[in-house]
């Protein structure tokens, strides 16, 4: 697979790629590899909430929103 940047953009990443002590096509891969995991992540959270709900499983709107109001004033 081939991707292609702009000289600004290479540029960019080869900069961030020396910031982090690698090179610019180890950062991209990184990258795109952190991307498929987190993609795989939320598409086993979403298929885990929906077996929830098909079971019938809910929190109810009240605890969501206490939990809502909780983070948002730590």
């Amino acid at each position: 697979m081939e991707v292609e940047f702009t000289a600004s953009e290479e540029a960019e990443l080869s900069r961030i790629a020396h910031h982090n002590g690698t090179d610019a096509g180890q950062l991209v891969k990184e990258a795109a590899l952190k991307l498929l995991r987190a993609d795989s992540q939320l598409n086993e959270g979403i298929q885990r909430g929906i077996a929830a709900a098909d079971r019938g499983d809910f929190v109810e709107s009240s605890d969501v929103w206490a939990n809502v109001e909780k983070i948002l004033k730590s």
